[in-house]
């Protein structure tokens, strides 16, 4: 064999295997037309492909860590949040149990005040009897001894002096002249106290009409005590702040004289408005349990703008042996000096510290 005609050598190649998956595209089109590639090139590119999945991998790494430990961290902010607010809540809480011990206290306080103050007040008041029993007792003592140093008159002249004691006696029997304050009404007086602590203690919200139905508390027993028994049932009280607490003390004097005196008794109102008289209207219908055929001329309550006529109105009902009783809204500016010559009158003067309701 001629060495002209020896087989020419297969050119050999050494790749070196990635672990990496190959783009086979990139690699058919880097080989030339003739089939052949330069292995050194396709080496070079394998490796330049290595290394940058490699720095991709290791992005990737570093990214999944960054998010690993951002995630820790958030998650033990979350903790400590929870932790503060269950901290800030436990703290709210022990502070509102105090809070609501403190007013448990406070309560039984100034019930005990309460109770306190009322029972202050009735001893006060019955020093205040007892100091006028003792007035009256001293004066009648006097005023025997100096009827004694006086010259009698004859005994014939003593029946018509007698025949006139009767005649006013059976004239006061006909026009009861209502005087709480003084000593020979005790039977009344411990009616009217029977009937005060009937009205705070038991209250009857569903009673018989002009009986009182609501909730009676001590600062208005107070109010009708020093009412019937410190002015006798004649004089002013401070306003109560609104109209219907004030309509809730003429209710109970109202429903205590009619105890008393049945229906003789006719109550008088005055107020300058008509819409003021018609929440005495309905505030008394609420505190008696009356209806409106209860007011009127001739029924048991009348409402006044005036007191002109309202004068009228109690010297016709005393010519016909009534007993009126007058009550004055706490807004009349000024009272008529006519008024003050009844037997029985309530007016509620405004308080100068509170501001006036409408």
């Amino acid at each position: 064999m001629n060495s002209d005609e020896l087989p020419t050598p297969e050119p050999t190649f050494e790749v070196k295997l990635s672990s990496q998956p190959l783009n086979f595209g990139d690699a058919i089109a880097e080989i030339g037309p003739n089939g052949t590639a330069d292995p050194a090139q396709r080496v070079a590119e394998l490796e330049r492909r290595e290394q940058a999945l490699r720095q991709e991998i290791q992005a990737l790494q570093a990214t999944l860590k960054q998010q690993q430990d951002e995630l820790a961290e958030t998650q033990a902010t979350m903790g400590r949040l929870v932790q503060e607010g269950l901290r800030e809540l436990e703290q709210r809480k022990q502070t509102l149990q105090i809070a609501v011990e403190q007013l448990e206290r406070r309560q039984e306080r100034v019930r005990t005040e309460m109770r306190t103050t009322f029972a202050g007040v009735s001893q006060d008041l019955a020093i205040r009897v007892q100091g006028f029993k003792d007035y009256l007792v001293g004066s009648l003592q006097d005023l025997v001894n100096a009827a004694e140093e006086l010259e009698l008159v004859p005994e014939a002249e003593e029946a018509p002096v007698a025949v006139v004691t009767e005649t006013k006696s059976a004239e006061r029997q006909a026009a009861p002249n209502p005087q709480f304050a003084e000593q020979s009404f005790q039977d009344q007086t411990k009616q009217i106290r029977s009937l005060l602590d009937r009205y705070r203690n038991s209250p009857d919200y569903y009673g018989p009409p002009w009986q009182l139905r609501r909730t009676f508390e001590p600062v208005h027993a107070e109010r009708v005590s020093n009412w019937f028994f410190t002015q006798g049932g004649r004089g002013a009280l401070r306003t109560m702040g609104s109209r219907l607490q004030n309509i809730l003390v003429s209710a109970a004097i109202v429903s205590i004289l009619r105890r008393l005196y049945g229906n003789r008794v006719r109550t008088l109102i005055l107020a300058n408005t008509p819409e003021r008289l018609g929440e005495w209207r309905r505030g008394l219908q609420d505190c008696l349990g009356i209806s409106r055929a209860d007011f009127g001329p001739e029924q048991g309550i009348v409402l006044f703008e005036a007191p002109e006529p309202l004068i009228q109105k109690a010297d016709r009902l005393v010519q016909e042996n009534q007993l009126p009783l007058i009550i004055v809204d706490d807004t009349e500016d000024q009272i008529s000096l006519s008024l003050l010559q009844f037997s029985l009158w309530l007016a509620f003067a405004p308080d100068p510290q509170m501001p006036r309701f409408f």
